[in-house]
This record gives C-alpha cells, structure tokens and sequence, in this order.
C-alpha cells in the first residue's frame, strides 16, 4: 500500500533530529503584574519627577539614594564617608517601608564623583552585605545631583 505525502512527511518529522522539528505547542498562564510606589519620610523625598522606589510584582526597584538627611536638603557631612553612611541609612529605610531588608537586594549600582574614594565606600557598603553580598556595578561619573559624592541605587527582590 503506498502511503500518501502527508504521511511520510509526518513520519520523517518524528525521525527528524530535535533542532529541526518545530516547536512544540505550550501554553502559558498569564497574570497581571502589580505596580506600586514606595515612599516614606524616612528617607529623603525625590529630587525630581520620580519615586523613592516601585515595587513591581516580587521586584522593588530602589531610585538612587545621595547623602541627604531625611527632611533636608543638607549631606551628612561634607565627605564621602559620612554621605556613604547616609546613602545606605536612607536605603534601609526605604526597603524597611517596602517589607525588606538588605538581604533582598540583589543588585546595586554606585555612582562616585572620584573613585580614590572606592575603598572607604567598600568597606561602609560591605558592613551592609556581610553575606551573599548583590552583584554590583560600579561607575565614577562627573557630576551627581547637588554635587554628592556618591550615590547608590537597588534592585531587591521580595518573593519567598
């Protein structure tokens, strides 16, 4: 009996090495991811048309925190030790008012004006993580709002 086109086609589809069939058919649930801001007045409130931090389902994303002291516009002091202190102070507040600690941040960026400062910050950051510490970037940049001398933003992550 001599079997039609359709037939072999799909015989030699199911031989066919995997990376030549086509792709299984899955099907995918959906759910609608919640948005909510952070704020608190624990923290400095934002210097411009942004929030201190967005939740966004299990993410919170933290807005770049300087040295300011919560309820001023005055730095914790005039070196970068003491805005760094400030910068993780106002951190900690902010993932206190979303339901966190700095064990949920999984990823930070710091921002220097001079990156001779890199270990004074390093070891003030590091007090922070003292285990499974986030992955980090770090930048030296030209200026940073108000002319701190650092600023740091996060990524935490709250599900679990």
């Amino acid at each position: 009996a001599a079997r039609s086109l359709t037939s072999l086609g799909r015989v030699a589809a199911l031989r066919a090495p995997a990376t030549l069939r086509a792709p299984a058919k899955r099907v995918v649930a959906a759910r609608a991811m919640s948005k909510s801001v952070v704020a608190t007045d624990k923290a400095p409130a934002a210097l411009g048309p942004y929030s201190q931090a967005v939740r966004a389902g299990d993410a919170l994303y933290v807005s770049g925190q300087i040295g300011l002291v919560p309820g001023t516009k005055d730095f914790a002091g005039d070196d970068v030790e003491s805005q760094t202190e400030q910068v993780m102070k106002n951190m900690g507040e902010i993932l206190k008012a979303a339901g966190a600690d700095f064990d949920a941040v999984v990823k930070t960026t710091i921002l220097l004006a001079d990156m001779d400062d890199f270990a004074k910050v390093n070891a003030i950051y590091g007090a922070r993580f003292p285990n499974d510490p986030p992955a980090r970037a770090c930048f030296t940049v030209k200026t940073l709002p108000l002319n701190a001398k650092i600023e740091i933003d996060a990524v935490a992550y709250l599900g679990d």
